[in-house]
């Protein structure tokens, strides 16, 4: 990427509509059956998992750029699945300035993730985020909920489905100590975050709230790598985001992320303290 292709998208926080991204899912199950393949035949062909092509299918989740062209191939589909791709936008519960963002955590190698305000999406529970998007100005309606705390938990499936992908998540004392929807809801919470945070190749620390000052004050922030090597960085304010690709914007926040990793408590003293969080609620 050239200095002359570099941009920063900011867009509104409307919700995109879902109907193209059923008719992406209707396409690409129309050609897998003409094809003969089962989910389970098919998955290992394009290298995803089956629970992953029923959410594709079922319009729940956005096809990765990478599983569309392996499906053009696999399915022999003649370009269609392509051209519908092109018209896809994300499903309701993810807002547009975050659809660029999502399509690359789907391929993404390495992820990082800074956060102060809350515990990040990736590791939320049910209730946790039931309780964000309950509580939020201006208000959701019953059917807005859903569709946010769904399209939550389902980019979750990402811990699973990408072993290979190197997660780090520092986050801020007090998110975790805040009773957030209750001593029960973050009871769970935390017995979520070191469940999820058990594999090799996922990593927890906490910023503890003995440190005065740090190198996050800015506010969160996301850096992720693609299988290419290129660094994207992802920033959210209150009615926006940002979505970087300015290599020396990358390299600053790369800087702050791991001034942030040596000034948080390792990912075992992280675990510790967390067992004694839980332990007191």
């Amino acid at each position: 990427m050239t200095d002359s292709t570099i941009s920063i998208e900011q867009t509104t926080n409307e919700p995109e509509p879902s109907d193209s991204l059923k008719a992406f899912g209707a396409a690409h199950k129309a050609f897998r059956r003409r094809a003969g393949y089962t989910q389970e035949q098919y998955a290992p062909l394009v290298g995803y998992q089956p629970g992953t092509i029923a959410s594709i299918e079922q319009g729940r989740r956005f096809p990765p750029r990478v599983f569309v062209e392996r499906a053009e191939e696999v399915l022999d589909a003649f370009g269609v699945l392509k051209e519908v791709y092109k018209h896809a936008t994300r499903e309701k519960g993810l807002a547009s300035w975050f659809r660029q963002w999502a399509e690359l955590e789907e391929q993404a190698i390495s992820l990082y993730t800074w956060e102060n305000r809350f515990v990040p999406g990736l590791l939320q529970t049910e209730a946790y985020a039931r309780t964000l998007f309950s509580e939020r100005i201006p208000m959701f309606s019953d059917s807005e909920i859903e569709a946010q705390v769904s399209a939550r938990l389902e980019r979750q499936t990402l811990l699973k489905d990408r072993p290979n992908t190197l997660f780090s998540f520092i986050v801020e004392e007090h998110v975790l100590r805040r009773l957030t929807g209750g001593a029960d809801v973050m009871r769970e919470q935390i017995e979520h975050i070191l469940e999820a945070t058990e594999p090799r190749n996922v990593e927890f620390q906490v910023m503890p709230m003995s440190r005065g000052f740090h190198a996050g004050l800015n506010g969160p922030v996301q850096l992720l790598e693609t299988p290419e090597n290129e660094w994207f960085a992802y920033s959210e304010g209150q009615e926006n985001g940002q979505f970087i690709v300015k290599p020396n914007t990358i390299s600053a926040l790369h800087m702050r992320y791991a001034k942030l990793r040596s000034q948080a408590l390792t990912p075992e003293d992280t675990r510790s303290l967390l067992e004694r969080i839980r332990g007191a609620l």
